[in-house]
Parts: structure tokens; sequence; C-alpha cells
């Protein structure tokens, strides 16, 4: 009853149900079908959908939107009829059926078309003559042991997701990134037209043998390239054109063979027996089985690299995948397939003709013993079989036979005119199949953008999008390869290109599987990555068996494109196993570090950066990240109001990693919602990092506005210094004269992502204009342009002042010298400032000298300060009186019960028993400022041990000490404290 019911429903237009089916990548049409199930929504919410396709597919075709499942936000909100999801219309166009080939047609007949071919008809037996039955089999089983194992491989990959055009470079960019994807894809796209020309020249030796023109090698030039032309213009009419011309190029060879195979149960004749095929026996057959090298390409590996393009091709179906309907269930089956039904052509040919066909023969019917009485003695297999081929045999000269005559299958076929034809087929069918695959591959290659100067070559034309710019670099190359003119040399060149190819696939899916990453699930599950892994190895060995120079040069390629393509970081990301590796290893080193001690020699500051969003301040983003940059953990923390949330962008922390990505800064972003900078801070320094790897040092820029602020926030910035020393962390605070807030100066308002959390610093910063394009992607919108800071400049020969105050445990010292191994700082001194008497002094800076040296400090200098016991100038102190004179408290206008509830309402002013208790660290404070601006006027930067602030100090009086201590110092100045825990040590255990 219900299906008699759904078919009434069917036919009523109105009541008629939407298609779940899953959805058929066939057509055009089908791709952008309209979706009548959008009135289907979820009863929870009615713009809430049910699960879709849309949702999850990467993205759909040119011209149309993706579509995409509404957010939280949207959800949460009461829904407006405006928002309600409504069906798709057709917009009318003209729908455009796109030419889509099945896995016989599109994957096993073009394998095979490519897998056959001018190694087949014209040296297969050669070598067979040369390496003998035996080695011949190990040849075959050696290269299809690479081929299948590869192809299992491929399938694997091209099962573990759509695969569009490109093909193989699609494939390992992918999976590897484009790191190593790129240059693979530029060698692969270069060793399909090297093959083309190969096919093309195996062509032009079976016409020239036909019509003798000029000589042997320009009548190969010549008529190879009358025939890449032609094959070019094939391909720019189109690949249904093309098609059809494999199709009849599939039914040329197959007919060929079966007239080979036809040819050798022929009874023989006299004429055929000259030429030194005598039908099975065995004794031939035994004579044919041990190898009899010959010539400059009488050896194993020549033999083998000679052969092995015989075996390439199996990527043919991978590299059109953009015009099959099904490439995950059509590469497996296809491929597979190709390399049995080839393979079982190569064995049977081998054994064919071993088992019929004498190595040496004359071509001349008068050396036969039946015809001529002959009364010398003769020796050689053709004296057992009547013949007398000792003349030509012992001089070398023979012309016929298995070791001489490279066309021995038309002699030995029943009509040799089809064997010429099926030489004309397998060659053009895989010149015109190698000359189609390389600009497919090329063409996604330039449309990735990773090298520069090849995106011409991208631009696709016609309903097909056939990059016939491509296919006019692809024929350029071809040609170049065809004026050589002799097979035998491009061979071993093709080989060497494709076996570094297939290594590197069969790596990407070993490494895809051990990595384990959830994403790796591919529908083809007949694989083993430890045999991807030996097919990868194998496949390099070869290269430099085959011919080690080419090896060489084709690794020293691959290792240019991929440091250039290292260097230049493309700005893309496929989600490749490379990440899932590194998650790996991190994973694993991180937990390892777990079972590992601590140990002072060990320290690496591990530093939380208070930076708000990284490009408001990137000064102190470079300053911290020079001396932690390949040393140390760096996290930049960025503490959000919650009511300034909204605010924010919701893309704020991708923008601000791809800032700290273009201006190569290693560092991690993380941010946090609070209340108060103190409550963000703590719940960051509580929570970042994993094991080991937690950052030990906060860092945060100097408050400059701190008397022109809200006197909360100053408390706030004060309280946020006191719970970091609470929570035995240490300290270090950047001022420079021209501040560190950069905001002011971004253009578009909110998309420079200011953050109350962090009051704007006074700016004197400026665009350096000349530095523009030096980090920056300019081609990728940024939310503030790069800019440039002191710290990113070499800073010569000036020196690092570290006034020692106060023993921390080292980081004083540290900090300095881990800047002097950059380059940028190498040339600077660093010189050590010690508080000492004048009577010591000499033994003060002798001590000093002494522990630094057990440091294995290289310090320009120690001096000792004897004048810091004195009093300050009265008018620096005035000075800073007067920067106090806001935050007093008139305790004389007042009684006692008033001044004890503003001391507990206002914790930041100062009573002047606070200020008489506290006045002589005030002086001294005063007094080495006095000091530093004395003698470091011409410092790169200046290190002040940071004093502690006590429980009781008011924040503003704190404040001024900072202030007191850095005020009028024209370099950078790094107030810093270490937390008292040793970091340096001169002992080897």
């Amino acid at each position: 009853m219900a299906k008699y019911i759904e078919r009434i429903r069917n036919v009523i237009p109105g009541l008629r149900r939407p298609d779940n089916g899953p959805p058929q990548d066939v057509t055009m049409e089908a791709d952008f079908e309209k979706e009548k199930d959008m009135r289907k929504m979820s009863f929870f919410n009615p713009l809430d959908p049910v699960p879709k396709y849309d949702f999850y597919a990467k993205d759909t075709l040119a011209g149309h939107i993706k579509r995409t499942r509404p957010s939280l936000d949207v959800l949460r909100k009461p829904p407006d009829p405006d928002d309600l999801l409504q069906p798709t219309e057709d917009d009318g166009q003209p729908q455009v059926k796109l030419v889509r080939f099945g896995w016989v047609l599109g994957v096993m007949i073009r394998c095979m078309l490519n897998i056959w071919g001018v190694i087949m008809y014209l040296r297969l037996p050669w070598i067979t003559s040369q390496a003998g039955l035996i080695l011949t089999y190990v040849i075959i089983f050696m290269s299809i042991v690479v081929t299948t194992i590869t192809a299992t491989s491929v399938s694997a990959i091209s099962t573990n997701g759509k695969v569009k055009s490109g093909g193989t470079y699609f494939m390992i960019s992918r999976s590897l990134g484009p790191e190593l994807g790129a240059p693979i894809g530029l060698l692969f796209a270069f060793a399909n037209a090297i093959a083309c020309a190969l096919h093309t020249v195996g062509f032009a030796e079976t016409v020239r043998d036909l019509l003798k023109m000029v000589d042997d090698v320009n009548d190969v030039r010549i008529i190879g390239a009358i025939t890449v032309t032609i094959c070019l213009c094939i391909t720019f009419a189109g690949m249904a054109w093309e098609a059809k011309a494999q199709i009849l190029f599939f039914i040329a060879i197959m007919l060929s063979l079966i007239n080979y195979f036809v040819g050798t149960v022929i009874p023989t004749n006299t004429e055929k027996e000259s030429v030194g095929f005598f039908g099975y026996r065995g004794d031939i057959f035994v004579e044919n089985l041990l190898p009899s090298f010959r010539g400059p390409n009488g050896n194993f590996f020549r033999l083998f690299a000679i052969f092995f393009p015989a075996a390439t091709g199996i990527l043919s179906g991978v590299n059109i995948c953009g015009d099959l309907k099904d490439p995950a269930g059509g590469i497996p089956k296809g491929t597979l397939l190709a390399i049995l039904w080839t393979t079982l052509s190569y064995l049977l040919i081998s054994v064919t003709c071993a088992a019929t066909t004498v190595r040496d023969a004359s071509g001349d019917v008068n050396d036969s013993l039946a015809l001529t009485n002959f009364t010398t003695h003769c020796t050689g297999m053709g004296c057992k079989l009547g013949w007398n081929f000792d003349r030509c045999e012992q001089n070398r000269t023979c012309s016929h036979g298995l070791a001489n005559n490279f066309r021995i299958l038309t002699a030995v076929s029943g009509w040799g005119i089809l064997i010429t034809i099926g030489v004309f087929a397998a060659t053009l069918s895989s010149a015109l199949g190698f000359l189609v695959s390389a600009p497919k591959v090329f063409q996604c290659l330039c449309k990735d953008n990773i090298y520069p100067y090849i995106g011409f070559f991208g631009k696709g034309y016609g309903k097909n999008n056939e990059p016939l710019r491509a296919y006019t670099l692809a024929f350029c190359i071809a040609m170049a390869f065809i004026l050589i003119g002799d097979l035998n040399t491009i061979a071993p060149l093709i080989s060497n290109f494709f076996l570094c190819c297939y290594g590197l696939i069969n790596f990407s899916c070993f490494h895809a599987t051990i990595t384990q990453s959830p994403g790796w699930r591919p529908q083809y599950h007949y694989y083993s990555p430890w045999t991807s892994l030996f097919a990868s190895f194998f496949s390099f060995l070869l290269m430099f068996l085959f011919t080690w120079w080419a090896a060489l040069v084709t690794f020293c390629i691959v290792l240019f494109l991929l440091g250039y393509s290292n260097y230049t970081k493309p700005k893309i990301n496929w989600g490749t196993s490379y990440q899932a590796g590194y998650y790996n290893m991190a994973l694993s080193f991180s937990m390892s570090l777990n079972d590992v001690k601590d140990h002072v020699k060990n320290y690496r500051p591990q530093c939380l950066v208070l930076t708000g969003p990284p490009n408001s301040r990137p000064a102190l983003v470079d300053f911290v990240g020079t001396f932690t940059k390949n040393i140390s953990l760096m996290i930049c923390g960025n503490i959000i109001l919650e009511d300034e949330k909204s605010g924010f962008p919701q893309d704020s922390s991708e923008m601000s990693v791809d800032w700290l990505n273009q201006r190569k800064v290693r560092s991690f972003y993380t941010s946090f919602n609070a209340s108060s900078l103190k409550e963000g801070t703590h719940n960051l320094m509580q929570a970042s990092g994993l094991g080991k790897l937690r950052p030990d040092t906060l860092i945060l820029g100097y408050k400059i506005n701190w008397q022109e602020c809200k006197p909360e926030s100053l408390q706030d910035y004060m309280n946020t210094i006191s719970d970091a020393f609470d929570s035995n962390y240490s300290i270090a605070i950047l001022r420079m004269m021209d501040g560190l807030d950069v905001t002011d100066n971004t253009q578009g308002g909110s998309s420079a992502m200011v953050n109350p959390a962090f009051d704007a610093d006074e700016v004197a910063y400026e665009k350096d204009e000349t530095d523009r394009h030096s980090d920056v992607d300019n081609t990728k919108s940024m939310p503030n342009d790069q800019i440039k800071t002191v710290f990113q400049n070499k800073q010569g020969k000036k020196t690092i002042d570290v006034y020692w105050i106060s023993d921390d445990g080292g980081l004083t010292l540290l900090v300095p010298y881990l800047l002097t191994r950059r380059k940028r700082w190498s040339r600077s001194k660093v010189r050590v400032f010690i508080v000492g008497e004048q009577h010591t002094m000499e033994n003060d800076r002798k001590e000093m000298m002494t522990l630094l040296q057990r440091f294995r400090l290289d310090v320009h200098d120690v001096i000792v300060m004897t004048d810091s016991e004195r009093p300050p100038l009265a008018k620096t102190m005035k000075r800073f009186e007067e920067t106090l004179a806001p935050f007093r408290l008139n305790e004389g206008q007042l009684d006692e019960r008033t001044v004890q509830q503003q001391r507990t309402e206002f914790p930041w002013k100062v009573t002047d028993k606070v200020m008489d208790a506290l006045r002589l660290k005030s002086e001294r404070k005063v007094r080495l400022n006095e000091i530093i601006r004395r003698n470091s006027k011409h410092a790169a930067l200046v290190l002040v041990s940071l004093p502690v602030p006590q429980v009781d100090c008011p924040s503003s009086l704190y404040m001024a000490w900072l202030n007191t201590l850095s005020c009028g110092i024209h370099c950078p100045v790094l107030l810093i404290r270490g937390n008292q825990q040793n970091v340096m040590t001169f002992y080897c255990q």
C-alpha cells in the first residue's frame, strides 16, 4: 500500500518528495540540479536544515555559490521570516554537457594504450635476445612490481577523496603538500612530454624503414616533427576527438597482436627461415634462455632502463581524472586490469620470440644448406636447423634475427602490414596520450600559483577547459627531444623521471598511512604501507642503477624546487600527511619530555607575551621573537574583555596567526575572554602550554599612559605583575621611547583588531614603505600593513648594557647572550654594570669577570658603579615627586577614619607614611636612572633589573619607579627579573 501512495505523491507536482539519493558527478546538469529538498528542515528550528551533501563539499563548480549550514549564532537568535531558507531557482542559463569517460575507455584502455608502445614492438624482442628469456622475465617482473605497487598506492590515494583534474600532481601535492608535490608535478609533466617524444621517435623509425629519404637520423627527425604536429592538432580538436582516435588505435593494436600470435603457429617457409624464424623448437628456446650481451647497451641495467618506459603509462587514467565519471571506482579497477593484460602480452611475446627465432640470421636464402652444397664446416644454431649463418655471425654483420632486427615481429606475423599498423597505432596512441596528460598536470600546477611566471599556461578554453597553451608548451618540449633522433638515448631519461615520480607516490601513500590521520580513509583497502615503502626505495635505487648522473640531476632539480617552495611558503592548506606527521612527532616528543627531569643546563626562556593582537605591537613581537626563534617557546597572548568581545572579528585568531607567519615569527597565538587584564593573564599563565612546553616568563609592554588612564586600569596592570610573581613567573617589561602600540596608525577601523584590554601607548611609528613588501604577501588581505621596527635592523657595533642590580638567577644575563647569537646583534658588545664600593672596585670587577667566564659568556667589559649610593640631583628628584603628586593622599586634611577608608577604596593612593618609608628606595632608582642616561647614550639596548613589588606597595608608586628607571633613555629598555631560580650554571653535571 505504501508503494502505491508513494507513486501517487510523485505524480502530483505539489506532493512530490525530493530525491535524497547520493550525488552523481556525471554531468553539469546533475551538479546544478535544483535542490527540491530545501523545505525539508529539522523539527528543532525552521533555520536548522537536515544533513546535506553540499554542507560537506569543499567547493562547487564555477559560477554557483557553495551552500553552507547556518552558524550557531543564527540558530540561537529568534527566526526572522526573511532568514528562512528558500529553494533555489533555476538561473535560466543553458546547461553544458561535459565529456565524461567510464573506467573501461577512460582508464583501462587509455592505460593499455600508453603502456603498449614502441618498446613492445621495436625493443622487447631485441631485449630478449640480449638478456635471454630468464633475465627478460626478471626485468619484466621487477618493472611490474614497481608499477603494481604504485598502482595500489595510486588507488588508495585516489579513493581518499575527490580527485580533480591534475592527476598525479593533484594527488601528491594534496597528500605530501605543495612543497614536495609541486616539484614532482613539474617533473612528471616534463616526463610525459618526453614520453611523447619517445613514442613519436618510435613511429618515425618504423616509417623510416619503409621510406628512405635523407639519412637514418634526419629521417627520424623530419617524420617525428610532422607526426607530433598532427598529434597537437588532434588534441586541439578536444577530448572527444582524442577519445575516438584512441578507440581506433586500440582496435589496430589488438588486431596486430592477434596477427602476431597466429603467425607464430603458421608453418614457416624459406624466406622466414632466412630471417631467423623457424617456428616453435625446443633447442631454440633453450639457446635463448641465457643472456648474450652485445654492443654499448649490452648490460642488464641498461636494458632494464630501455625497457622500463614500456611499464609506464599506468597513470594515464589518473592524469585525466577530472574527465572521468567515477574516478574513485574507475582508477583502481582500470589501472590494475591494464597492468595485468599488458604484462601477459609482454610475457607471451618474449617467450614466443625466444622459442621461435634465433639471435642471428643473414636474411639471405642462399645460406640454406638444402639449396647449396657447403664443404666448410658450420657451427651455431643455424647449422642444426639447416642454415649456415657463420659468415655474418662471426663478423657481427647479421642484419636479421632477434639480436639485429628491431622489426622481427613483422617477419614472424601472419601478415606483416598489420604489425606495421599496430606499431603506428601503439606509438601514435601513446604519443597522443602523453601529449594530453602532460598539459593536464601542468595546468593544475599553474593554477595553484606555487611557482612564478607559469600562470600563463594554466588558462583553459572551451567547455572542457582545455589547456591549449600548455599543449603548445608540451609540443615544444617533445619537439626538442625528437631532434635527438635516438630511441635508446631517450628511453633511460624517461625511466629516470618516471621512477622518481613513482617513488614519491609510494612514499606519500606510506606516509599518509603511518601517520594514522583520521582523514586518511581510502575506499580501496588492498594496499600495504610497507610494500609502498619498499617500492619507493626500490624506485630510487633503480634511478641510480640505470643512469646515475641523470638521477643526480633529477634529485638536484627536486631539491632546488623543494627549497624554493619551502622558502616562499605557499599560502595554501591542503591537509597534507605532513601535517599529521608533524602532529604525531610533536605529540610523541611532548609526551617524552614528561619523563625528563628539568636541568639548569637545558633551561630555555619560554615566554608568554602579552601582545594583544600581535599586529598592534610589532616591536614587542619582534624583540621576543629575536631571542626565542628556533630556541624556545613563544606564545602571543591576547586578553579580550567581555564587554568588548563583540567588537572583535570572528576570524581574528586566523588573522593574527597569518600575520605572525608572514612576519616569519615562530610563535603560537592564543586569546582569552576575561573581565580584567589580571584575570585573563592569570588564566593564560595557568592554561597555556602542554606538559613541559609551558611558559615560565611573562613579557609585557610598559604602560606608558599610566598617569592618564583610569586608576582601576593602573591597579589591574599592577595586579597582573604581582600575580605573575606569585605564580613563580619571571617578568620582563619592554619600554620604548616611541611606545609599542601602533593601532592608531593602522587603517581600516575595526580590522586593526584594537583591544581595549591594552590601553594604547603613545605612537611615533611610521610605516616603512621601503620595507613594506619585504615580508608581506600583498596578494593576501591583511588586517594592516607590516610595520618595520628597530629590532629588524642590524644593530652594528653598539653595546648592550646590562645593569645587573639584583641577582635573579641569571635571566638578566641570558637574554643578551641569546640576542648576540643572532646575526643582527652579533657585532654588539655586552657590558655589565654592577653596584660596588670605590675601595673594593677592582675586586668586585675581577669577581664578576670570573663569574661571567665560568658562565662562558663573552662580555666586553664589566663596569662597577661606585656612585650609586649618592643622592640624586634635586631636579630629577623633584621631577619624580611631581610625577607622583596626582596619586598622593593628603592625610593632613582628613581624619584617621577617612584616611583608612580611602586607603581601602583607593589602593593606588600613596600615603605620607608609605612615601617616607620607601623614600630611600625611590632615591636609589632616581639615581640609577641618572647613571644609565650618562653611560648608555649610544647603547642598542639597556637591561635593568626589575624591582620586585612588595605587597603593601601602591601601584602608582611602583609605576613611578618603573617610569623613573626607564625614562629619558633613547634606546629600548627591558626591565627584567628572573624568578630567583638558577638559569645558568658553570658545572658540567
